[in-house]
């Protein structure tokens, strides 16, 4: 069944959901689903309505029109998101398999419903697991003094395959303030929950001699601060003095798999809506 996905935020007012359901209902829609959330804090007000396109009675643009005209009355930020436009996933990595691995056989089992294109990476190590998945493998070394010219090479490459998602599938390198900019919203980080605690090389030896009591993940969207981006999925496992900084290191990686995953679907199902520095993250499955 093909659909479309509204998401909208906007000032919460009387009368949002009764407006926003009389405008589809006008227009013959069937709704799928409706889901809502009001940060009564800030009094904003968050929609994901998900409808039947095969009751569309017009033309797309026609549709975006007349709603575009209908928002300004309520004051809507809105964006719209039709089942049929398949995304595009460029994935980046460096040396870890980890994270790469389980999205590609995700991907390939139909769980994340996308395109993957292209893997870029600093380092040719996961050249042959592109190569199993058939799916077209650029390195890019990269150099105190080629940093700019390889991140303007990535950029290019991202715009050749028309990448519309880029996944920082554990891609130890950091980017600049302006290819960030240039792909706001656009670009998902997974990193260890011990940050900033335990920032740089070996952070589970270090973990280890802290003698810490959980560890987890966080996946976020990439912003100009590092790893300060909003945050989309997390989670933690309880450890002990017992476990070695390699047995730390594989809970962590298990946690960093489920993590990145469960935040790269959420983003291809259009769930997400950013708030300035958080995200309103509804449930999957609808």
């Amino acid at each position: 069944m093909k659909s479309v996905v509204f998401l909208i935020q906007c000032p919460d007012r009387k009368g949002l959901v009764a407006s926003i359901s009389t405008f589809f209902y006008q227009r013959g829609f069937n709704m799928l689903n409706c889901q809502q959330y009001t940060d009564t804090l800030k009094n904003q007000y968050f929609m994901r309505v998900k409808l039947d396109l095969e009751s569309l009675g017009s033309s797309r643009k026609a549709l975006e029109e007349a709603f575009g005209n209908f928002a300004k009355e309520y004051q809507l930020n809105w964006s719209v998101h039709y089942s049929d436009n398949i995304q595009r996933m460029g994935i980046l990595v460096t040396k870890a398999s980890h994270c790469l691995y389980d999205l590609l056989l995700r991907w390939k089992e139909g769980e994340l419903k996308c395109e993957i294109p292209v893997i870029i990476s600093n380092h040719p190590v996961l050249e042959t697991v592109a190569d199993q998945f058939k799916i077209p493998f650029h390195c890019l070394p990269v150099t105190t003094d080629t940093k700019q010219r390889q991140e303007e090479e990535v950029a290019r490459l991202l715009k050749l395959y028309h990448i519309d998602l880029i996944v920082l599938a554990r891609y130890m390198q950091i980017l600049s303030k302006e290819f960030v900019e240039a792909h706001e919203g656009q670009i998902i980080n997974i990193h260890h929950a011990f940050l900033p605690a335990f920032q740089g090389a070996n952070p589970y030896q270090r973990a280890y001699e802290r003698g810490v009591k959980m560890i987890g993940a966080t996946a976020h969207y990439a912003t100009a601060e590092l790893d300060e981006g909003p945050i989309i999925e997390q989670d933690v496992e309880r450890v002990s003095h017992e476990d070695s900084p390699e047995e730390l290191s594989r809970i962590g990686r298990d946690i960093e798999r489920i993590v990145l995953a469960r935040a790269v679907k959420a983003h291809l199902e259009h769930r997400i809506i950013l708030s300035g520095r958080r995200t309103v993250v509804f449930a999957g499955g609808l």
